[in-house]
């Protein structure tokens, strides 16, 4: 039977021992009561552990997580600021290199070990089915594998179709009616336009979209209202999928599977997304299993997936992670995907970043990568800057480079020339 409680009769010695380890619902779906009470009631009952994938709230910092200690697949969102704080600090971020797709493969087998799950979903339906809301991916086998469920029902999450969690599977029910966590669209500066209008010349009548959320996603968005019956089959979606919808653009009505309908893990926008991912058929929530997996990804024809890079070097070996020692970003779904875009019939896998950063004073196509191969050289489709789109695929290693160098920022272009003649005549 499940036991209700409300925050402030939430004590979490009663359901924690020392040294457990807690799994939370990650992005929007983290939830945010349960984090709070980890952070104040924690350091009392010692030794705990606590992993979540991605964070926005900005609860987590290296001194409110100082009674627990948190990991995470990397450093994105508000999880920046515990990598910048030196993973000698006893508040610092343990970051294990996994991708999005193998979290819930690893929870599932204990090597990520899931004594406590902490979730967030919405109110139940009439047969008791709570939705994950906002967030699906790992969430069902974190429920699965824990000893103890704890989840946060909150009267303002929406109800998404998808995965649901079934209310005999929560032993701890806190009920909440809070605003869920939001992420602003980021602004879109003229570098992403750019970089946006050379992604969407690869992007045809029936394309189905894998991307992000961010700047250049929504730059591209919005090109792409002049095409005809669009799908999504994502890890991820931002509020530039509204817009797409309302448009009569995005219909799935061409997917192998799935169709008419756009499958996604993770909702990560503000509230006009969530409103009008509520009750909507038109969307599926579902786990990293099938969003990621390949089986049902490799079905789908016309895949366009679109991720994000630090930097890229000449042979076309991408860096998402690490820039020297500071961890900025993590290996997510990146890998899966442009596996998945660069197979299949009709499809294209793009790998996206501005050619400088730090003001223009430090090219991203760069001689030799500065942190750790995110994707492999060898599963790199297209590389696209604002200076264009290097399609890779198939080509040797000093064409490449040439075409890299091609789309570099012009006051690097001369220098990282010397490097490319000097793979061309190595052949390697």
């Amino acid at each position: 039977m499940t036991l209700k409680l409300t925050p402030e009769t939430l004590d979490l010695s009663r359901f924690l021992k020392p040294g457990n380890r807690v799994v939370f619902g990650q992005a929007c779906g983290e939830p945010t009561t349960l984090v709070e009470a980890l952070i104040e009631q924690g350091e009392a009952i010692g030794g705990l552990h606590a992993f979540i994938a991605t964070s926005f709230s900005g609860l987590f910092t290296p001194d409110s997580a100082r009674s627990f200690r948190l990991s995470s697949m990397g450093a994105i969102g508000a999880l920046r600021s515990m990598t910048k704080a030196g993973q000698d600090n006893r508040g610092a971020l343990d970051v294990i290199p996994v991708h999005v797709s193998q979290i819930a493969c690893l929870i599932e087998a204990g090597i990520m070990p899931c004594d406590v799950a902490m979730i967030q979903v919405s109110p139940a339906d009439a047969q008791g089915n709570h939705s994950c809301g906002l967030i699906s991916d790992y969430v069902r086998a974190a429920v699965d594998k824990a000893r103890i469920v704890i989840a946060e029902v909150n009267e303002l999450v929406p109800y998404v179709p998808g995965e649901t969690i079934p209310g005999d599977l929560i032993d701890v029910a806190v009920h909440v009616s809070r605003a869920p966590v939001e992420v602003a669209p980021a602004k879109i500066r003229p570098t992403d336009e750019a970089i946006a209008r050379h992604c969407a010349e690869f992007i045809g009548d029936g394309a189905v979209l894998q991307t992000g959320v961010g700047a250049v996603p929504d730059a591209i968005l919005r090109l792409l209202h002049d095409r005809r019956d669009l799908g999504v089959h994502s890890g991820m979606l931002g509020d530039g999928l509204v817009d797409l919808a309302e448009a009569g653009v995005l219909t799935n009505a061409r997917k192998e599977i799935d169709r008419g309908v756009s499958i996604n893990g993770a909702l990560i926008g503000t509230r006009r997304l969530y409103d009008w991912a509520a009750n909507n058929p038109a969307i599926r929530m579902m786990p990293s299993s099938y969003t990621h997996g390949v089986k049902p990804i490799i079905q789908l024809t016309r895949l366009v997936t679109i991720n994000s890079a630090l930097e890229v070097d000449l042979t076309g070996q991408v860096n998402a992670e690490q820039s020297g020692t500071t961890y900025l970003g993590g290996t997510g779904g990146q890998v899966d995907f442009v596996r998945a875009g660069s197979r299949v019939p009709g499809g294209a896998s793009l790998i996206v970043l501005a050619s400088t950063a730090k003001g223009g004073t430090l090219s991203k196509i760069v001689p030799a990568l500065s942190g750790p191969v995110t994707t492999a050289r060898t599963e790199v489709d297209v590389i696209v800057t604002e200076y264009g789109a290097a399609q890779l695929k198939g080509q040797t290693l000093a064409e490449r480079a040439k075409r890299l160098v091609a789309i570099a920022h012009p006051d690097f272009r001369e220098d990282l020339s010397r490097t490319a003649h000097e793979i061309e005549k190595r052949g390697f």
